[in-house]
């Protein structure tokens, strides 16, 4: 995560967050985790961080309690050409794509899980398009791949909208 030297117990409400969602070792399906490890190589804006959200999951709970705003970055199997980008803002778990990959059962429902509890944040999903999982490979094809930084600038773009709002 960016600003790892910072106190645990930093106020985070103010800060946005970039959870990339993706198994590195499926191929394309791993682009969430792919672009936050590149945005790890950056000098992001102060009230940006990134963190590595894996496949998702109940785990994940735990970090919506200390951000008010949340950019997903997943792929996803919408029939679009490969390497498409997509911006959506889903307020539940059934506005999230039914395509997304291997993994959306768990992120779906962590998303109904704090909405329940009342915890949801402010919540903004990227998706880039695959068209197919690739098991045991970090490999990804030439289109998603070509497409990380555009990702990254698509990301930077609304988290700066995203913060120009808060203040």
């Amino acid at each position: 995560m960016q600003n790892q030297g910072s106190n645990i117990f930093e106020d985070k409400s103010g800060k946005i967050l970039v959870l990339g969602i993706g198994n590195y070792l499926m191929g394309d399906e791993g682009i969430g985790v792919h672009v936050v490890h590149e945005m790890e190589k950056m000098t992001l804006p102060d009230y940006l961080e990134v963190l590595d959200g894996g496949t998702g999951g109940f785990f994940l709970m735990s970090v919506f309690d200390d951000y008010g705003k949340v950019i997903f970055l997943d792929a996803t199997m919408d029939g679009k050409k490969s390497g498409t980008i997509t911006k959506l803002k889903p307020k539940f778990a059934a506005d999230f794509p039914k395509t997304l990959s291997v993994h959306d059962v768990g992120l779906k429902d962590m998303v109904e899980a704090l909405y329940l509890q009342d915890k949801l944040p402010e919540l903004h999903l990227i998706t880039v398009s695959i068209e197919e999982i690739h098991p045991m490979t970090m490999t990804m094809t030439k289109n998603v791949e070509n497409s990380i930084s555009k990702t990254i600038e698509t990301v930077l773009e609304l988290a700066k909208e995203i913060h120009s709002k808060m203040n």
